[in-house]
């Protein structure tokens, strides 16, 4: 049975803690390690069961092209033709025949890498390599010997049961045959395969898609030997049997793989788990950890664990405190629940946020709550207030950012910031206001608060368009604050 993730209903799910009885989807684990089947539940701490990616792929007869595609990699292809071309040039007796069930031997035990391969998540085909390699003949073997005891099982109902009890025991053998070779090829053992309550089980625990599967079986036989068929009528003996052999082979792959999948989709109700991964990613454990944080954050969010999840992003933002993502996520968490002390605790990182990002509208929420909170509150870094101000000047709020620049001297007298903080004002007072003579005197007053001689330039420059009631147009960026914005003069 299938299960949705407890957080995401529709996403399947891929971890089970048994200890909380809760279901997880990937989005819910993204630490976990679904290779090495391994993943601590985020309430409990407790190891985890993997119940395998078959819980998120299309069922198999949503895949038949695919299927048929699948011979035709070059990896199968090289197997298929090499098996069908190399006997076309044996001659007849015992070395032929030797060196040809030794090539039927290296095809059925490239089918029988076809379905575990398959079985473990992996759609495209092994390398042609394993074809070659020493492990896995035995299971060439093991196969004949499970059709040699079927056929014998046949037979025997035939001669000692009659024909009708023949033919029951026949069509059993034959619904019988893929279980086999799939609990051959999982077990890889010849008595479990032909053990008829192992062959009940996994039929059972496929259910009813398990016949569906064999019937797309017989009839794709069916089409095979007729495909077969027609190539012997229609051509030439040196045509037809290669023909034939390659249609021979290229089938057995696509039914080995067919297999092969079958035993990955109902991996769960079969007792195993595997992972569709097609390439491996190199590790990001910065990655990790901030999606750990995300899916951490989603969670509690939905049990209504507000709490929770202002701890997590504090403890992330201790991490990271410019982490823009952690710092809208706090931002719309403390404002959700007008959480003040929270944004009075975290306001210069997120002012610092704010003026990186543009965001003047959440800074006048946030100066307006700070406010409500405290009356008189005020940014305590003069290159943020700067900032802050500038951002709100230029976005059409000058009241606001009139308000964080008031009595900038007196706040900060040592400050580096006195002169651009007073040219933004008489900017904001004759730009937003036509206070042209208020403007004049800020301007006057931020001339005397440096000794740069290019500022004092621009402040020159402000005071004759001051004089002539013209817009302040100074240089740009002459007075751009030290913060992470370059602000221009209109």
């Amino acid at each position: 049975m299938k299960n949705d993730c407890h957080y995401h209903p529709g996403e399947p799910a891929k971890w089970h803690c048994g200890e909380c009885q809760i279901h997880y989807c990937s989005g819910c684990m993204p630490d976990a390690d679904p290779r090495r089947q391994t993943g601590l539940c985020p309430h409990c701490g407790r190891n985890m069961r993997y119940l395998g990616a078959a819980t998120e792929v299309e069922p198999f007869w949503q895949r038949l092209s695919a299927f048929f595609r699948y011979p035709f990699y070059s990896d199968p292809l090289l197997v298929v033709i090499f098996c069908t071309i190399v006997p076309l040039f044996l001659s007849p007796g015992l070395i032929g025949w030797i060196i040809y069930m030794v090539l039927l031997l290296v095809l059925i035990k490239y089918c029988y890498t076809v379905i575990r391969h398959t079985a473990n998540g992996h759609m495209k085909p092994p390398p042609v390599a394993e074809a070659w390699s020493g492990d896995g003949f035995a299971l060439g073997f093991q196969s004949f010997v499970v059709v040699v005891v079927m056929i014998a099982a046949v037979t025997s109902a035939f001669a000692l049961l009659g024909p009708l009890p023949g033919i029951v025991v026949m069509g059993l053998a034959y619904l019988a045959a893929p279980a086999c070779i799939m609990i051959l090829a999982m077990e890889d053992s010849i008595f479990p395969a032909l053990n008829p309550l192992n062959i009940a089980a996994l039929i059972s625990s496929i259910g009813w898609p398990y016949f569906v599967f064999y019937g797309f079986l017989v009839l794709m036989s069916l089409a095979s030997a007729a495909a077969q068929e027609m190539a012997f009528v229609h051509f030439h003996p040196v045509v037809a049997y290669p023909l034939g052999g390659f249609l021979s082979s290229a089938f057995m792959v696509i039914v080995f793989h067919m297999l092969g999948y079958l035993l990955f989709q109902y991996q769960e109700e079969l007792g195993f788990a595997s992972d569709f991964q097609e390439e491996d990613a190199p590790a990001d454990p910065n990655r990790d950890r901030s999606r750990r944080v995300d899916a951490d954050i989603d969670m509690n969010l939905k049990e209504g664990n507000y709490n929770r999840v202002a701890g997590i992003l504090e403890e992330a933002l201790k991490r990271d405190p410019a982490n823009p993502n952690r710092l809208s996520q706090l931002y719309q968490l403390s404002l959700a629940r007008r959480d003040l002390d929270a944004l009075h605790r975290h306001h210069a990182k997120l002012l610092r946020w704010m003026v990186a990002h543009r965001r003047h509208r959440e800074m006048k929420t946030l100066l307006t709550l700070l406010r409500e909170r405290d009356s008189q509150f005020q940014p305590q870094e003069p290159e943020l207030v700067v900032a802050s101000a500038d951002l709100l000047f230029l976005q059409h709020e000058p009241k606001p950012a009139l308000q964080l620049l008031k009595d900038f001297h007196k706040r900060f007298p040592d400050s580096d910031q006195i002169a651009p903080a007073y040219v933004l004002v008489a900017r904001i007072l004759a730009n937003g206001f036509e206070q042209w003579d208020k403007a004049a005197n800020f301007l006057r007053f931020a001339a005397k608060s440096t000794s740069d001689p290019e500022t004092k330039e621009a402040i020159a420059a402000y005071l004759a368009q001051a004089d002539k009631r013209e817009p302040l147009k100074g240089p740009k960026a002459t007075f751009a604050p030290a913060s992470d914005v370059s602000n221009a003069a209109p």
